[in-house]
């Protein structure tokens, strides 16, 4: 398995690193890699998903010339 060293790590990570790892009963190590996974997932994940969502629109065929400039409605809105 690879390892990884970090160096300069700042003493406010390592103190909350530390303390997420006593509260979960983990190694350091082992919160390590939790917290890093945790943070790939999530940002691989909202990725992918804001790719489907664009094409998804894209497949609706939306003339975009017709609709109403949002800065308008914006307006209109904090008017009432």
């Amino acid at each position: 398995m690879p390892t990884l060293q970090v160096r300069d790590l700042p003493d406010e990570i390592y103190v909350q690193l530390s303390y997420l790892a006593e509260k979960e009963h983990r190694s350091l190590a082992q919160e390590t890699i939790v917290l890093l996974k945790e943070g790939i997932d999530s940002r691989i994940g909202n990725k992918e998903r804001r790719r489907k969502t664009l094409e998804k629109m894209a497949s609706l065929n939306i003339d975009g010339s017709q609709l109403p400039d949002p800065v308008d409605l914006i307006r209109e809105d904090r008017d009432r």
